[in-house]
């Protein structure tokens, strides 16, 4: 099982809006670039926008970034889009059997573990701002011309 694609998709829709900034960025128009449905798009935009990341003007198609690219990082992104709860990223099989050596203290032996992954994890994603994703495009895309 892997992370929600919730999460890169929602990297990808705050990229957007600062690549194509002077734009109008529907949902239509964000859709088309994740190649997904624009239902898809407003639920996570509406995410997004609960978290103040993004700004969505009622009546109005579009939507444009609340912060500054500097501001927000990947870390934003991943509570925002609800990938997981607080020590939640890996679970632990529940009711392992009692009366086994391993069943007994599996749980307490790896939660440890997996809590401190998850927070070396959710540490990194701190220390990448959505500014530094969209470097990164850019740099490839003069790359590739």
């Amino acid at each position: 099982m892997s992370i929600s694609s919730r999460f890169s998709v929602g990297i990808h829709i705050l990229s957007l809006l600062e690549v194509n900034k002077n734009e109008v960025n529907t949902s239509e128009f964000i859709a088309k670039s994740v190649n997904t449905n624009p239902v898809v798009i407003r639920k996570i935009i509406g995410m997004l926008k609960n978290a103040g990341l993004v700004h969505v003007r009622p009546g109005v198609a579009g939507a444009d970034l609340a912060k500054g690219l500097s501001e927000i990082t990947l870390l934003d992104v991943y509570k925002a889009v609800n990938v997981v709860s607080d020590n939640e990223l890996f679970s632990i099989h529940e009711e392992p059997n009692p009366a086994c050596m391993v069943g007994r203290n599996i749980q307490d032996t790896i939660g440890p573990l997996f809590s401190t992954a998850q927070l070396a994890m959710e540490k990194v994603l701190a220390n990448v701002t959505i500014e530094d994703v969209v470097k990164g495009i850019l740099e490839k895309e003069n790359q590739a011309q």
